[in-house]
């Protein structure tokens, strides 16, 4: 009887909450669902009427979403290869002991806790700029043509910007991961005459695999909706180059006013989010059962 009081009590005390965060998402995630079922244009106050799913029709056969599913695939593909081979590889450095680690430590870590438009904002300015950018010197230093990075490569351009946010995230994941690897197996497979490589390959690796796992379910989630260094950087062009679905989004509701077609957009983005999280937390729970 006491265990069930204080069970029922719990739930008393969690009620409101759980209420308070449905409410959060639901009344939000709710009139977005109703919203894309309007032709509502803030241009034409007034002059909204039920259209049915005529706008998930205008948005799913728009040119532009073509694009810009293609571009987010890339984006979040090309991000996680360079965040798991870059993470491990830094992983592997700082497991190691030397000199001022913990400073090392502490500069990989940096770049996590920088605001994504303040990122953005010093790779534009400081680093891709064809004129006084960093890269551009070091192009003129050994007699290279300067590269204008955002015009001519934008998309590679949003990888990297995202990549060196997340990189850091990716390594403290593996790193921690790394460190609770039993020595006396590398000692061991050592003493077998095994060399570097092969214990990389068959130890380490298969040790990181879950590890690898949670950094891929979780970076994938957030980099669906990469929406700062977009903004901040291209504007999502030329043209699409380098529109992903978020932008295409903000663009019919904040550019065009067409709240209705970005309704429709934000609910597509949800359902697609969806099926990649439902997707790779399958993934996971396979890789932990092994």
């Amino acid at each position: 009887m006491a265990t069930l009081h204080t069970r029922t009590s719990a739930r008393y005390m969690m009620a409101p909450a759980v209420l308070l965060l449905l409410a959060w998402m639901l009344i939000p995630l709710g009139m977005t669902l109703y919203f894309s079922f309007l032709r509502y244009n803030l241009l034409m106050p007034g002059m909204e009427e039920w259209t049915g799913f005529l706008n998930y029709k205008y948005f799913l056969t728009d040119p532009a979403f073509d694009d810009a599913l293609i571009n987010t695939l890339l984006l979040v593909g090309g991000t996680l290869l360079i965040t798991v081979i870059g993470g491990t590889l830094l992983a592997l450095m700082l497991d190691q002991p030397f000199f001022g680690r913990g400073i090392v430590r502490l500069m990989v870590i940096a770049p996590f806790f920088v605001m994504p438009t303040v990122s953005a904002l010093v790779w534009k300015n400081m680093l891709m700029h064809p004129v006084y950018g960093l890269f551009a010197w070091l192009a003129k230093s050994v007699g290279l043509p300067p590269v204008d990075w955002l015009a001519q490569v934008p998309l590679l351009s949003v990888i990297m910007i995202v990549s060196w946010q997340w990189l850091p995230f990716a390594t403290l994941i593996l790193l921690t991961a790394m460190q609770s690897l039993d020595e006396e197996q590398k000692e061991a497979a050592e003493m077998d005459g095994a060399g570097a490589i092969s214990r990389f390959i068959y130890i380490v690796v298969p040790h990181l695999a879950r590890a690898i796992t949670v950094v891929i379910l979780i970076e994938t989630i957030f980099l669906l909706s990469v929406f700062a260094e977009i903004l901040v950087t291209t504007n999502g062009g030329p043209g699409t180059q380098s529109t992903n679905i978020t932008y295409l989004v903000y663009s019919l509701a904040l550019l065009q006013f067409d709240v209705g077609g970005a309704s429709a957009g934000g609910i597509v983005a949800v359902i697609l989010a969806n099926i990649v999280a439902i997707f790779l937390i399958r993934m996971i729970g396979k890789n932990l059962d092994r």
